[in-house]
C-alpha cells in the first residue's frame, strides 16, 4: 500500500533530503526501473511543483519518452540534439538558466523557461535521463544538480 507523500516546508536542501529519504524507502526493493521512474517523477513534481518532470530512456540509438508528470511532451528526441540529447551524448547533467539561449533547443512547450537533465547510468552507460523544465528562468542551480544526480543512482 503507498503511503501518501509528505511534503518538506523550508529551503529547497530540506526539501531535497526529505524527499531523498522518501525515494530511498520507495524503491528499496523495487527492480522494475519503469515503476521506480514513475513513482520518481510524480514524487519530484508534487514536491517542487515544476512544469515538466520525467524521463526519457534510450532505445535505438534515440531517447523515447518515458514516465512524466506535466503536460504533453516530445515521444522522441535525438542522440545530441536538445538539452536532453546533449545530456545523453556529453555524459554530464545540463543545467539551462534560459532554454531560448541553449543552441538547438527543442521546445516541446512555449512554457519551459529553465531545464535540468541529469543522465541514468547502468551498467556504464547512459540508459536514460530525467528531464525537468520550469516556467521560470534560473530554476535550477547546483543544489537541484547534486540532489537529481544522487535520487536517479537509485532507479537500479
Amino acid at each position: 500500500m503507498a503511503e501518501e507523500l509528505i511534503i518538506a516546508q523550508g529551503d529547497k536542501h530540506e526539501k531535497y533530503a526529505l524527499l531523498y529519504k522518501q525515494i530511498v524507502a520507495l524503491t528499496e526493493g523495487e527492480p522494475d526501473p519503469i515503476a521506480n521512474m514513475a513513482n520518481i517523477a510524480a514524487m519530484i513534481h508534487s514536491t517542487f511543483g515544476f512544469w515538466w518532470t520525467g524521463f526519457y530512456r534510450v532505445m535505438d540509438r534515440e531517447l523515447v519518452l518515458g514516465p512524466f508528470q506535466g503536460p504533453l511532451a516530445c515521444s522522441r528526441i535525438k542522440y545530441g540534439k536538445g538539452v536532453c540529447g546533449t545530456a545523453w551524448e556529453q555524459r554530464a547533467t545540463q543545467v539551462v538558466e534560459d532554454v531560448e539561449l541553449f543552441p538547438g533547443h527543442i521546445a516541446c512547450s512555449s512554457l519551459s523557461r529553465s531545464e535540468i537533465v541529469v543522465p541514468i547510468w547502468h551498467e556504464d552507460e547512459v540508459c536514460a535521463v530525467l528531464d525537468i523544465d520550469s516556467e521560470k528562468l534560473a530554476t535550477f542551480d547546483q543544489t537541484d544538480k547534486e540532489w537529481l544526480e544522487k535520487i536517479v543512482e537509485l532507479i537500479y
